[in-house]
């Protein structure tokens, strides 16, 4: 055993590299594309350290070219979760036990080879999957996996330097103690990033976890867990189930074991959830931690000072990129009256000039939505608009097709009433819905915004003024939990811009920060007097 004082890496955030046509990143990555577009690669489970195939075996195609198979995946059972939870536990004995410095580097590893020999795979298998462009595969699956998992050790450290007073004959010190039990990490198609951080965040502070991604990142999944392996990740440590969320929750939420869940998807499904473990709750040797990033129905205000130029570039990249899947996705906005000419012109320059279609294919803009079910549910939303005649105008897109792949166009529409559907519900689609106000009404709008969704994840507010600035940043306070001011609301950075929202959008743990490493430990403080006392008397009694 060593005895020293260590201190990791400092930090940096991953550079972005560009793909321009002509670099060398470009070349690597098309060619990674076009390997794994060849190829069929199984898909197994991860239990114990062990690959799990099954007899349930389904094809992976990318939603962009539905005839294209890439790979199967095998899918389980509850027999399989339990499994996965016997392993967890078998191995938390061990891994809890390992110095912190140990298991930073296996998560610091990871971060490098993320940022090197893998990024064509992680990011290749994100385009060819979830259906991705190149640069929202990059500042994903390649930039923000690795500043997860670089800047939560610096996070790790930071908890376990935060340490109480001593008085003199005293030493009061407080260990930072793994969760007693296994966390549930629960992850979404949307970002690479996010499926590998809620596994990997629990176990950089001494956790176990049993991890279930959703069916359409299974394959970036693989991806993620040969990178934890080729970084020595010891078996059993993380988990990965292709089960049903029925035969998962049935099993994981009733064993006396669990610990705590971290997950990002929808809030109908996170209130299931935590109602589930309010029913369970005598069933657990402790209180779960409940660690949730759920919707969204993000906004952008523009002040009558706002330039417009910039107002549009926000909402053409806010609302569209990635095909507006994600959760920070600016889905409603709020334009004066005066700037709105402007604003539209330039904001229907960007979105006819959008390319879509194949990720392969560098010139597109927007690629295909993930699957069918959100196909469907988008187009339905779609249609909705195109009926309401008497208070929308769709001004751009509006169609969609399947044929190929799940290709919706990127939608706006002008709404005359701002508590209409699309004003409210959450899409997670390339639909923007914009109400244009009397530029008169600045203080009345502000209320509106922040009375018309039950979320609050993100928002942005533009304008010159700065006055009007800090009038927004005061009435929006509880209307997003990352608010920005002259940006776009998407785009958060880990270590710069803690990620999370409140209200329906979740617990606002803060991804990115030590908020939610502190999530994942159990403190307990330990006082030691060096010279004890020797007389029960105490001067009061004399």
């Amino acid at each position: 055993m060593t005895d020293a004082i260590f201190h990791s890496p400092a930090p940096v955030n991953e550079p972005v590299l560009s793909h321009a046509p002509g670099t060398k990143e470009r070349e690597l990555l098309l060619a990674e594309y076009d390997r794994m577009a060849k190829q069929k690669r199984e898909l197994p489970m991860w239990i114990g350290g062990k690959a799990v195939t099954t007899n349930d075996r389904r094809p992976v195609r990318p939603p962009h070219e539905l005839k294209r198979i890439i790979g199967y995946s095998h899918h389980g059972t509850q027999a399989h979760v339990k499994a996965a939870i016997s392993a967890a536990l078998k191995a938390k004995k061990d891994w809890e036990g390992m110095r912190w410095e140990d298991r930073a580097a296996i998560f610091l590893k990871a971060a490098d080879l993320i940022a090197g020999p893998y990024r064509a795979s992680i990011n290749a298998a994100s385009m060819l999957a979830q259906s991705k462009n190149a640069f929202q595969a990059e500042i994903d699956a390649a930039c923000e996996f690795a500043d997860f998992l670089r800047f939560n050790v610096h996070f790790m450290q930071q908890i376990y330097r935060d340490q109480p007073y001593s008085p003199a004959q005293t030493w009061n010190r407080v260990e930072y103690r793994p969760l007693e039990g296994f966390v549930f990490a629960l992850t979404p198609f949307n970002f690479t990033s996010i499926a590998g951080n809620l596994p990997s965040a629990p176990a950089l502070m001494g956790n176990v976890a049993v991890w279930k991604c959703a069916d359409s990142q299974i394959y970036s999944a693989q991806v993620i867990m040969d990178i934890f392996r080729a970084a020595g990740l010891p078996d059993g440590v993380i988990n990965l189930i292709h089960v049903s969320g029925r035969d998962a929750g049935e099993v994981i939420f009733a064993h006396p074991d669990f610990a705590g869940i971290h997950f990002t998807g929808s809030t109908s499904v996170f209130q299931t959830i935590w109602g589930t473990i309010g029913a369970n709750i005598h069933k657990y040797k402790s209180y779960p931690r409940i660690v949730g990033e759920t919707g969204g129905k993000d906004f952008v205000i523009a002040h009558p000072s706002a330039d417009p130029v910039q107002v549009a570039t926000a909402l053409s990249r806010g609302a569209f990129e990635f095909q507006g899947q994600k959760c920070s996705a600016a889905s409603r906005a709020y334009i004066p009256a005066n700037l709105w000419p402007t604003v539209k012109k330039e904001l229907l320059a960007d979105v006819n000039s959008f390319r879509m279609g194949d990720p392969r294919d560098m010139r597109n803009f927007v690629n295909a939505v993930i699957d069918e079910k959100a196909f469907d549910k988008i187009a339905a939303y779609i249609d909705g608009l195109k009926k309401d005649k008497k208070n929308v105008q769709v001004i751009a897109g509006g169609t969609y097709d399947k044929k190929e792949g799940y290709f919706i166009a990127p939608t706006v529409a002008v709404t005359k009433d701002p508590k209409s559907t699309t004003m409210c519900e959450e899409i997670f689609g390339p639909v923007l819905t914009i109400y244009v106000y009397p530029e008169n009404e600045w203080a009345k709008t502000l209320k509106l915004v922040d009375s018309t969704s039950p979320y609050a994840l993100t928002g942005a507010v533009f304008s010159q003024n700065r006055k009007a600035i800090v009038e927004a940043t005061d009435a929006l306070r509880n209307a997003a939990g990352n608010f920005y001011i002259n940006d776009k609301p998407t785009g958060a950075v880990v270590g710069q811009q803690p990620f999370g929202g409140a209200r329906g959008s979740g617990t606002n743990d803060k991804a990115g920060s030590y908020l939610n490493l502190l999530r994942w430990v159990n403190a307990r403080t330990i006082k030691e007097n060096f010279v004890p006392p020797t007389d029960h008397k105490y001067p009061f009694l004399a």
